[in-house]
């Protein structure tokens, strides 16, 4: 036995020996179940310390509510540009989908609304749906986004008026100094439209012819017969000049020029027109196309000019049909001029005697009537003309 044995051995000297345990002793546990931390208040009167909790998700209706107010917006104005009911975007806000039509359309006018107020509409739609108590595998709907606000139509003031007829004044301005340089660039032209041909052959005993044509309005026409003075006549408003000129036995040549009287530029070319006058009998020259003295006719020379009007045409030369307008006639437009040259007499049927107007031997007669309709005339000087029953 050892001293320690004795010291181990209860009072009364009898007993076992109490052996002393080899084992650690056992520490009292935390609630968690760690081993050696104790649950209490820390040295000092210290608490331990504690994670702060996360601060709650406010409902979706809440948050909606505040990024329309971040946006500055009211509800009218939101369901203008959503085209969302006011009624239902009111539901929205306040979190009482009951009254919404249905889940299908809860879900597009909440990604609608969302996309409107720059929130994510998949966060938006995923807190909807567990506040609803769904499961996140739902499908979603994909619904388009809100129609744009049409834009407002153009209106026309006081002052766009203003600006479109001064554009319109300016290029009218233009396109007169445009035309007006152009004539002050260019001499005028002419035209001799009587007679027809640059040579022409007139009745035997012709003594004079009237020349007739075109030109620049107010134009000064001159008319140049080589050993004679030259003769100038004034083309009228619409261009239309004509003048009576001697003819001689023989050939005569007529040089037929104009001159611009604003710019006094003259036609470079002039107009040759050559008529002949055969030669047999005898002829005084002078104004009137009848023979000096044998007292047999001078023949007709009747020239037609239509003013007004359209006509058709058919003429007889000494009693023949004349090959130009054949038995049909001749259908000619307004201004047209024919002549028909016979040695005794022509007759002549138009369509509408009021726009025929008729030249014989070199004297004016004018129109065949004041009134519109067909007649035929014959003429045979110096008789003067005859209504004729012929057609």
């Amino acid at each position: 036995m050892s001293p320690n044995d004795d010291q181990a051995r209860p009072a009364g000297g009898t007993g076992p020996v109490r052996r002393p345990s080899l084992t650690r002793p056992r520490l009292p546990t935390s609630l968690s179940g760690e081993p050696g931390r104790l649950v209490g208040r820390r040295r000092g009167g210290e608490r331990p310390p504690t994670d702060p909790l996360p601060p709650a998700e406010p409902p979706v209706g809440e948050r909606l509510a505040a990024a329309r107010e971040r946006k500055g917006v009211d509800l009218h104005r939101a369901e203008r540009d959503t085209k969302i009911r006011i009624r239902y975007l009111a539901a929205l806000e306040r979190g009482d989908f009951r009254d919404l039509p249905g889940a299908v359309y809860t879900k597009g006018f909440l990604r609608n609304y969302a996309l409107y107020l720059g929130l994510d509409p998949e966060d938006v739609l995923r807190q909807w749906r567990r506040e609803r108590g769904e499961g996140p595998t739902e499908p979603m709907l994909v619904v388009p986004a809100g129609l744009e606000v049409p834009r407002q139509s153009l209106t026309i003031g006081r002052g766009t008026i203003i600006a479109v007829l001064l554009a319109v004044g300016v290029v009218a301005f233009a396109a007169y100094l445009v035309m007006q340089l152009v004539r002050f660039s260019q001499p005028p032209n002419v035209a001799v439209t009587d007679p027809l041909a640059a040579v022409t052959q007139a009745d035997v005993g012709a003594t004079s012819y009237t020349l007739r044509g075109t030109s620049l309005p107010g134009a000064t026409v001159a008319i140049d017969t080589p050993g004679r003075e030259t003769v100038r006549v004034t083309a009228g408003s619409d261009g239309r000049w004509s003048s009576q000129v001697e003819l001689i036995r023989g050939r005569n040549q007529f040089d037929v020029t104009a001159t611009d009287p604003d710019t006094g530029k003259t036609t470079p070319t002039p107009e040759t027109v050559y008529i002949t006058v055969p030669i047999g009998g005898s002829i005084t020259p002078g104004p009137s196309a009848t023979p000096a003295s044998t007292g047999a006719s001078a023949g007709a020379s009747v020239v037609v000019v239509l003013k007004g009007g359209p006509a058709t045409l058919k003429a007889w030369v000494d009693g023949v049909l004349d090959p130009r307008t054949g038995a049909a006639g001749k259908k000619l437009t307004d201004g047209k001029t024919l002549t028909f040259t016979g040695t005794k007499r022509v007759e002549l049927r138009t369509s509408d005697a009021r726009v025929t107007y008729v030249t014989v031997n070199g004297t004016d007669l004018g129109r065949l009537s004041k009134n519109s309709g067909p007649g035929t005339w014959v003429f045979a000087p110096p008789k003067p003309p005859e209504r004729s029953d012929r057609q």
